[in-house]
């Protein structure tokens, strides 16, 4: 699937409420399962409605969404960079995904023990961000104790990724994650080696109460505002709501939605929030059989985008004709888009970009 995002926070705090409903909360389409993959792996679905625009003027038999993968962490506890609570392993997960996603309870509810004893989301984003920032310190460390023998050599290379490695751990020792560093492209892939946890990209939930997904309350706000100052994403949900929604049939769900006071579940929100927090941009190909949605990172060549089809389709690839919803809405049909010259044919140097409707022409 490419890209993963990993869902990480406190025990109790709705985290595996929040995956179960985001797995099963939809229909199967093709192939894919919505549920696990192993024990804490789920592909799910991304919302997006330029797919019921695009049918609108081509029909098909078949539409397909894009997909994003989520791997479920068991919850973290304080002192998991020493091994507390399994934290080793859970350490670990996180370090194979692209990007974290931090559930931070802003509930309150008597029959849900919290860890710390009290609802505090503040405090509990410090627990979990002290835990990564001590085990990336830890990582840094050896990386650097590996370097300092390496560099007796006089090698400059080396040299200079060891004062890269040292600014890292610098930072960290004052309590600075990675990604708040503003590394410079050559830095960044000094220590990618090192695969951070503090450098990846942070998306926040704050899951509330029932009766605060209309307003936020003073524990949605300082998650909001942590977020804002950190230049991070923040999306506010209900898991509980949420697992209802998941529930429902699928016609039920818009009356539901309604005498909540929404127009759409928040899991849409938040899936869609993860996808831009791993960089992803969907194209599409439309014809009688299938209009579907493909998954592929900022910055796609044509030839790169082909290969999510097929390999064969990238070996081969000859070019690619290519147009744009808009067009389409206004011109009705491909006829009368290339009367108007609105269909483009793009060569191996073309970025795809995000919402491009393409047909890609190949010999193999």
């Amino acid at each position: 699937m490419g890209l993963t995002a990993g869902i990480v926070g406190l025990p109790n705090v709705g985290k595996s409420t929040i995956f179960n409903a985001l797995c099963n909360g939809k229909a199967v389409v093709e192939n894919y399962p919505f549920c696990t993959i192993d024990p804490n792996h789920g592909i799910i679905a991304v919302p997006d409605d330029r797919l019921s625009r695009i049918t609108v003027y081509s029909p098909t038999q078949k539409v397909v969404p894009p997909f994003l993968e989520l791997v479920d962490i068991a919850g973290l506890v304080k002192g998991a960079s020493k091994g507390e609570g399994l934290g080793n392993q859970f350490l670990g997960h996180i370090k194979d995904v692209d990007a974290v996603v931090h559930v931070v309870r802003c509930f309150e509810d008597k029959n849900i023990t919290h860890v710390e004893g009290s609802v505090d989301p503040l405090r509990d984003i410090s627990i979990i961000e002290t835990e990564l920032m001590l085990a990336d310190s830890d990582t840094v460390q050896r990386g650097i104790d590996r370097l300092s023998k390496a560099a007796k050599s006089g090698d400059k290379e080396i040299k200079e990724r060891l004062m890269v490695f040292e600014k890292a751990l610098e930072a960290l020792s004052r309590a600075i994650p990675i990604r708040k560093l503003g590394l410079s492209p050559s830095e960044t892939k000094d220590l990618s080696e090192l695969h951070l946890l503090t450098s990846k990209p942070v998306l926040y939930v704050a899951n509330i109460d029932e009766a605060r997904v209309l307003d936020d309350g003073r524990f949605v706000k300082s998650v909001r505002d942590y977020a804002v100052a950190e230049k991070s994403g923040c999306v506010k949900i209900s898991g509980k709501i949420e697992a209802e929604i998941a529930d429902l049939p699928e016609d039920q769900r818009p009356e539901f939605l309604a005498t909540l006071g929404l127009s759409e579940p928040g899991l849409n929100i938040l899936a869609r929030a993860i996808y831009k927090l791993l960089g992803l941009e969907t194209f599409f190909t439309s014809g009688p059989k299938e209009n579907r949605a493909w998954t592929i990172p900022q910055g796609t060549t044509a030839p790169r985008a082909a290969g999510c089809i097929h390999s064969d389709f990238e070996k081969g690839f000859i070019k690619a004709d290519v147009y744009r919803l808009e067009d389409l809405e206004r011109y009705k049909t491909e006829a009368a888009m290339r009367a108007a010259g609105k269909i483009r044919s793009e060569g191996k140097d073309y970025v795809v970009m995000d919402g491009d409707i393409v047909f890609f022409k190949f010999n193999v």
